[in-house]
Formats: structure tokens, C-alpha cells, sequence
């Protein structure tokens, strides 16, 4: 039985690394996406209609690695899809994160863990993708949006 408390600290500790560096991936993603500037799209004077002096809605790049491969290859450029997040356990906790995002760009066939894709989503859609590609695994399902 000895070294058991030791196993069970790495683990721990191991954890909260994970935890950790999710949080700030999210946070830096946050800000990368938000800004932190109102020069871009704040608001006009104060006499002006609601909305007056914002930008239009401005789309990004997202690269997201999606967990299969092979369904990857299935994908290109123009393809709208709507990208599944499910938790490490894989129980009954997917969510949709994405609907009708646009392929931007496909890999060439690639092999190991994933694949990246590069969609054209907006900015707080980028966000969401980012923090849940560092929780769990995503998929695509093509959408009747083309």
C-alpha cells in the first residue's frame, strides 16, 4: 500500500493542471475575440438611435479539431455545419456549440486525434468553440444550410 497517497496527489494535481489551462485558453480566447477596445464598434453619441456607430457583425477564422478524422475528409470549403460537443465521459451530455458555420478551410488528409478545420463563425461563437474543444471532444454534422 505505499506510495498509494502519492498516486492519488499526482492525480490531483494533474487535474487541476488540466482545469487550469482550460480556464486560461478560455480567458485568453475571451479577450482575443472580444477586444478590449470600444474604437471598433462602440457606440455613437448619445443622441444617436440604439445601434448607430456599431460595426456590421464581423465573422473570424476558428480553427477547431474535430475527433474524427474520417469525417473530416468528408468536408469542403463552402460546407456548412453544425459542430457537437460531448463531454471526456462520452455519456448523454452533447451540445451543439455551432449552427450552419462555415468551412473555411479542410486539411489534407491527416491522421492521429483529430483534425483541424478552420470555420468562419462569429466572435462569441469562437469563444464557445474554443472552451468546449479544451473540455471534451468535437464532431460535425453536415447542415441543410448550404
Amino acid at each position: 500500500m505505499r506510495g498509494g497517497g502519492a498516486d492519488r496527489l499526482r492525480r490531483m494535481l494533474r487535474r487541476q493542471r488540466r482545469a487550469a489551462a482550460a480556464g486560461l485558453a478560455l480567458a485568453g480566447a475571451a479577450l482575443a475575440t472580444t477586444g478590449l477596445s470600444s474604437a471598433d464598434g462602440g457606440a455613437g453619441p448619445p443622441d444617436d438611435p440604439p445601434g448607430a456607430g456599431r460595426s456590421p457583425v464581423r465573422l473570424v477564422s476558428a480553427p477547431v479539431r474535430i475527433a474524427d478524422p474520417e469525417t473530416v475528409r468528408l468536408l469542403r470549403p463552402g460546407d456548412r455545419v453544425d459542430v457537437i460537443a460531448v463531454g471526456d465521459t462520452g455519456g448523454e451530455d452533447a451540445r451543439v456549440v455551432a449552427r450552419g458555420a462555415r468551412v473555411a478551410k479542410v486539411p489534407p488528409a491527416s491522421t492521429g486525434a483529430g483534425a483541424l478545420v478552420v470555420l468562419s463563425v462569429e466572435r462569441p461563437t469562437a469563444t464557445a468553440l474554443l472552451g468546449a474543444g479544451t473540455s471534451g471532444r468535437l464532431a460535425v454534422a453536415v447542415s441543410d444550410a448550404n
